[in-house]
Formats: structure tokens, sequence, C-alpha cells
């Protein structure tokens, strides 16, 4: 195996990982994708592997899929790679020359990034209600459906802007609950990375659901009467938008860097606890860059100034990710138990059998550090830091098998059971929160 590491680590290429849009299309699920790009799983299982599996897809600049960062690279990590066509030719050469095990998730990424846009055309945007809850929605038809409901349900919704973006894009808020004094309140957030797209569409999916049930559900309108939502359907605007115009695997935000042509930052590695710490790079060419400085984004700054003026009343906070089916909580920069970690531990456990109860899909949960792996200046954190007692970070379906490109088809059943879980913490906060 030696030799051959040494073999093919000699391999120099190049190539462009961007998945752009042809000019006039719409969606970027329409990219124009090399045929036969791939998305490869591997998992080492020695430390001379870790090492050789870390030089190969420094060199071939892989586009990492899973973990966020090559860094959290370890002897049996899961790692998930996605990587174009003449890269996949060497790299799938060096996986078999040195005898480690892989397997190809995805084939032909462009075949798959296809079928889910003839599926988009096909499908009707607008359901027979109005809104299709079924489908992504870009950025433009989010924030007009934002509007909408404002306009619609002034009893129960208040929308607002805390900011603007790098862009200059409105950092919209929707404020869910009956009107009353003195409640508390829960934050929820998705989209922080843009490609994760399964989390706006939770978002939506979740103000649907107390629009439509609060009458006729006891536990729902419990919580529509105790308790404010504060929700950001999409947390990083730009990133989201690049996302459906550029680059479909766009992970950061979109700010410009003085001294590098590399844009963005890892908006969850931007936030002031421990920041630029294990987990996190002060190279802003990588997906995990801290940035220059904590909340150097806008957009970051814009949502903790906004909990800290709020965090006597913000009780839990609510982060939507993908992927790995984990329901994650504190803290993730180190490896030590919470102060109230029964209490958050026991909500976890009943959040995850109520997922589970609907269609069977497991989730692992536990603190951050030890379930996922070890990252600073994350929002969750942060959060937990700065007071608010319940802090949690989902990562949605799937575990790899579809990735960031989940299926349309899979939106339904995975709001569904996230639903549950996500009631269950709040009731969980209801009953037992001091």
């Amino acid at each position: 195996m030696p030799g051959a590491t040494r073999k093919h680590l000699k391999l120099r290429i190049s190539f462009n990982r961007t998945f752009r849009l042809p000019r006039g299309q719409r969606y970027s699920s329409f990219a124009a994708a090399q045929s036969s790009d791939k998305v490869i799983r591997f998992i080492p299982k020695t430390e001379e592997e870790v090492y050789a599996l870390k030089k190969i897809s420094h060199q071939l600049k892989v586009d990492l899929w899973q973990p966020s960062s090559i860094s959290y690279v370890s002897e049996g990590t899961v790692t998930d790679v996605h990587i174009p066509q003449n890269g996949s030719r060497a790299l799938l050469a060096f996986l078999q020359e040195a005898n480690i095990q892989y397997k190809i998730l995805i084939e032909d990424l462009q075949k798959t990034l296809e079928k889910g846009s003839n599926l988009q055309t096909q499908r009707n945007r607008r359901s027979l209600s109005g809104y299709n809850y079924e489908v992504y929605h870009s950025l433009e038809e989010i924030q007009n459906w934002m509007h909408h409901l404002n306009k619609t349900h002034s009893g129960l919704i208040h929308m607002f802007s805390i900011g603007r973006s790098y862009e200059g894009r409105s950092l919209f808020i929707l404020k869910l609950g009956r009107r009353s004094r003195l409640k508390r309140a829960v934050w929820i957030d998705c989209g922080i990375h843009a490609r994760e797209w399964i989390g706006p569409a939770f978002c939506q999916w979740f103000v649907k659901e107390a629009l439509l049930t609060h009458k006729s559900d006891p536990a729902m309108r419990k919580m529509l009467n105790h308790l404010y939502f504060y929700i950001m359907p999409v947390f990083n605007v730009d990133g989201y938008h690049f996302s459906w115009t550029n680059d479909r695997f766009w992970r950061k935000t979109r700010s410009r860097n003085s001294r590098f042509r590399c844009r963005g930052v890892d908006a969850n590695r931007n936030w002031k606890v421990k920041w630029c710490d294990e987990g996190a790079s002060m190279h802003p060419c990588d997906d995990t860059y801290c940035g220059p400085f904590p909340e150097s984004e806008p957009e970051v700054k814009a949502v903790a100034n906004f909990l800290r003026k709020h965090r006597k009343h913000i009780r839990a906070y609510l982060s939507f990710h993908a992927y790995a089916q984990m329901l994650l909580y504190p803290y993730s920069y180190k490896y030590a138990t919470i102060p109230n970690f029964s209490c958050v531990e026991s909500a976890a456990y009943k959040a995850v059998n109520a997922l589970q109860s609907v269609y069977g899909v497991r989730y692992r949960y536990g603190p951050a550090s030890t379930t996922l792996y070890v990252s600073s200046g994350s929002s969750m954190d942060w959060a937990y830091k700065n007071g608010i007692p319940y802090a949690f970070a989902f990562e949605l379906r799937d575990t790899g098998h579809f990735g960031f490109l989940l299926p349309e088809m899979l939106i339904k059943p995975t709001c569904t059971e996230t639903m549950l879980a996500v009631k269950n913490i709040t009731m969980h906060l209801l009953k037992k929160c001091p």
C-alpha cells in the first residue's frame, strides 16, 4: 500500500467544481455539471489510510460533502466526496490499488441533477391551496410567501426584517403566535448553509402546519397560545440564492475577502464562542472558514444582535441543517457536559423517539462534539452560552444516499417526522424549562 500511495499522490489534476447554470436557466439544479461526476464514500480504517486519503483529497481538490472539513477525517469517519469525472478516475484508481474500500453513492451527478430538475418542471409549484410545500422554492418565492402570510394571517403572523445581508438582501423573520405580553419564545432558523435545501423547506412546513392545525390540535394551540416562534426560513440568503443560480453545492455566505479571490464565510463558524478554534479554518478558501473576526458576516451579526436583545424571553434555539439524521445539543466546541444535561438529554431522547414513530427513521442524538465532531464558533453553542437553555441543531435526512440532493418526494415525510420532534421539544419546554 505505501508504494501505491506514493504513486498516486503525485497526481496533479485541476477542474472546475462549480455547477453553473446555462444562460437563461432559472434553477441551479439544471446546472451544467460534467457527465459522470460522482459522489464517493470511503471509511478509512487505519492511520495510514487516513493520511493517504487526506493527501489525495487535497491534491484532487475534492468537494467534501461529509464531514465539512478534511481535518475531521480520522479512523472510522464516514467520508463523502463529490469529485468531477477527470478526478474520479484518479481517485478510484488510487482507492483500488491501495485496497481501500469505497462505495459510489451517486454514479452520475449530472443525471441526478437533471432528474430532479425535470420533476421540478413537471410538478406544479403551486398546490390547490396556492403554495406547494412539497417542492423546493427559490429565495424570491419564499420571501413572496412570507409577505403573503403576513397579509392573510395578521392575527398570528408578523413579518419583519432584522437587517441586510452582505449583498443587500433583507433578513426576514416571521413572528408566529397569539399576541400577548411576557410570552416566552422559540427561535428557529434554517438554511445557514446554502446547499442544504431541506432546511428552508422544513421552516416553511412548520409555519404551514401551525396555521392549519392550531384550531384542531390541542398541542399546537397550546404552543401558539403560550409561546412566540421567531422563524427565519433562510438564514444565509445570499448563499441560498447563489445555490439556485450558480452553484448548487455552495455552502458559505457570499462576502468578499480583500486578500483572496475565494468568497464567503461558514456562517456556522463565525459566532463568538471559541471562535476559530478546533474544527474551523483560518483560510478563506476553505468551506469551514471562520471569517476575519467573530460576527464579521452581517447575517450572523444581525441574528446575534436580535438574540441578545431578546434572550430573556427566548428559551429555545433550533437550527436546521443536513445531512446526517442527528439531533445535536451543546457542547460542540469541547468535550464537556452541559449543566442542564439531564433535562436537555431527556428532551432529545423523546424527540428522536417521536420522530422515529412516523416512518421508522432513526436519528442519533447527543452532544455535538461526541456525536458529530468538535467545531468552534457555532450558533448552537453561542445561543447556549448566551443564556438560551435549550439549544439544538438538527441534521435532517438522509445519511448519504442522496446527500444534499434529497428528492422533493422526500420533503413531506422528512418534514412530517421532524414536525413531531419539534413539537415534542416545545411541549417539553412548556412543561419543564425554568
